[in-house]
């Protein structure tokens, strides 16, 4: 609804300007404090037209014409500013709105086909928590880009060949992998075993450096060993995906692109364009015109592909596959990723829009795989959910153990993701677990117990028999301003979603539900909805209730999080 009034109010001002008689310019308003929107527009046309701002504003405003029933209440001027302030139209039809679309509320204005790759761990053991914000990035900003039209396809690419890989093989083959530990849990204990070897032994080295030239040059009992490896723990990874609500509808072997013969094809197109040279006998590109001194390998000494080339050709591919390709990686990827997409210009192929995230990080300090220093994701969400169970236990010890094990699932799971994807991505963070399951922060848990409160009232009153959800209630006695103030803020779903999907930032809409659960708590605070004075107003009141209930559910499945009908 918001973008439709945005709309209206470009289209009033493009006229008011053209009737003035002034050059067209483009019109962007903006919230104000003062109004619901304000434009600079005057600002920029009064040097042309050799007029103060404020004589501009005034000129324009004078050749307004708002037709009946229009979302505009009215125009005017304070200064060299025009204010615009929303009509009792804009808010009955986003009240309308809402309780019509109920789960189709919100987006639905792109199209189009993306392919977005997230998280792409290697294999080599399970997700930990520097893996999980690239994760909880990508899942949500693959649900906002579904949910603004656009046909989404959520893609894993899996390093089934490379060294670490080839160091899992060689594990497995040395050390015993432990029963009763999951698939990827048990896959590191071994790699970090291979590696402790390795460093004992530097000569083995050798070994691994001929496994992963046994699998490029197609040698099938290697590649089933690499396989095998992979698939235990890609199995682990999914769960631990499944887990935190991240889906992905394809995985992806770079080993296949290799088989296919694409690598090849890519290192030709890239000899073409007379940028290689040979360095010590690897084969190098050169990017210096594109700011990029150090050289990009893309071959080495003994002829085999490394993961850079291997992912030059998956991205050719997935150029053929969708009109927009998105990546998330790491900052640890900036530079390799700018090498990525300076090589795919220059060979003429379509280049990735690429979100870099800081990292997320525990009180604990950095981990790594490879020498067994870290937490493990599922470490982290069973330390949170049995926390949320303490809470929910305390909260709530009426309810049977069923219910306190779903809330708490939902709760855990749902701090964990609001409070990793509330942080800018290109924002380091520091995740605190106790603060994030905090009932009393404006935090995941404050926006899902906000949707239990509404669902709780409207359930109340329909128990009560006062509550009929396909009624429609009278919103024109909806006037008070904390009633007013929650329906704007509903409006507004579109207009972040939008910004949110345009800037690839998905924080927007974390900050967002926030901002509703704070407007709809205000609301039942100042306006009593069980104990309104008249019939109509408590019916007008339990219809912006159930509109709340609704966005708020749309938000939480925006952003993964389970949206709880009691806590």
């Amino acid at each position: 609804m918001y973008l439709e009034f945005v709309n209206q109010v470009v289209s009033v001002l493009e006229n008011a300007v053209q009737r003035a008689g002034f050059e067209p310019v483009e019109i962007a308003p903006e919230p104000s404090q003062h109004a619901d929107l304000s434009s600079k527009v005057a600002f920029k046309l009064a040097a042309v037209a050799g007029k103060s701002p404020v004589e501009v504003a005034n000129q324009i405003v004078e050749n307004i014409q708002l037709r009946e029933n229009c979302l505009i209440e009215s125009i005017g001027t304070t200064g060299p500013y025009i204010n615009i302030k929303a009509s009792r139209t804009y808010i009955d039809r986003t009240f309308e709105t809402v309780r019509s679309k109920k789960e189709d509320f919100g987006g639905n204005f792109y199209s189009g086909k993306i392919l977005l790759e997230h998280t792409s761990a290697n294999p080599n053991g399970p997700l930990h928590v520097g893996h999980i914000r690239n994760s909880i990035i990508g899942d949500t900003l693959t649900r906002i880009l579904r949910k603004t039209g656009y046909d989404v396809d959520a893609q894993y690419y899996v390093n089934d060949m490379g060294r670490q890989i080839a160091i899992v093989s060689w594990a497995l083959e040395h050390f015993e992998m432990d029963p009763e530990l999951k698939s990827d849990h048990a896959i590191a204990n071994v790699y970090i075993k291979a590696n402790a070897r390795l460093e004992d032994d530097p000569q083995k080295v050798e070994h691994i450096d001929n496994l992963m030239q046994r699998v490029e040059s197609g040698d099938e009992e290697v590649i089933k060993r690499f396989d095998d490896a992979v698939d235990l723990a890609v199995k682990g990874i999914r769960s631990t995906l499944l887990r935190m609500n991240v889906h992905h509808d394809s995985f992806v072997n770079e080993s296949g692109f290799v088989r296919s013969g694409e690598v090849s094809e890519i290192v030709d197109k890239i000899r073409k364009t007379g940028r290689t040279d040979v360095d010590d006998g690897a084969l190098v590109v050169d990017l210096s015109d594109y700011g990029f001194e150090k050289t990009l390998v893309v071959q080495r000494s003994d002829g085999t592909s490394l993961y850079t080339t291997r992912d030059l050709a998956y991205h050719e591919w997935k150029a053929m596959q969708a009109d927009r390709i998105i990546d998330i990686l790491g900052a640890d990827h900036k530079l390799i990723s700018g090498q990525l997409k300076a090589t795919l210009n220059a060979v003429g192929l379509k280049e990735p829009d690429i979100v870099i995230f800081e990292f997320v990080s525990l009180p604990e300090g950095s981990m790594s795989t490879r020498r067994g220093q870290f937490i493990t994701a599922d470490e982290l969400l069973d330390k949170v959910q049995a926390r949320a169970f303490e809470e929910v236990e305390k909260r709530r010890p009426d309810m049977p153990p069923e219910f306190m094990e779903e809330v708490a699932s939902m709760v855990g799971i749902g701090a964990v993701r609001y409070d990793i994807i509330k942080v800018s991505p290109e924002k380091s963070t520091v995740f605190d677990w106790k603060a994030a399951l905090d009932f009393e922060k404006q935090g995941g848990p404050f926006i899902q117990y906000s949707h239990a409160r509404a669902s709780s009232i409207l359930k109340k009153a329909g128990e009560e028999g006062i509550w009929d959800p396909a009624s429609k209630p009278n919103a024109s006695v909806l006037v008070d301003e904390s009633e007013i103030a929650l329906i704007k803020q509903i409006a507004l779903f579109d207009k972040v979603l939008k910004q949110a999907a345009d800037d690839l930032k998905p924080h927007i809409i974390a900050i967002y539900g926030r901002e509703l659960a704070d407007a709809f708590n205000q609301f039942y605070r100042f306006s009593p909805v069980l104990g309104a004075e008249t019939e109509e107003l408590r019916n007008a009141r339990l219809g912006l209730v159930d509109c709340a209930r609704l966005v708020l559910a749309n938000v939480l499945e925006t952003l993964g999080m389970g949206a709880p009908e009691s806590m």
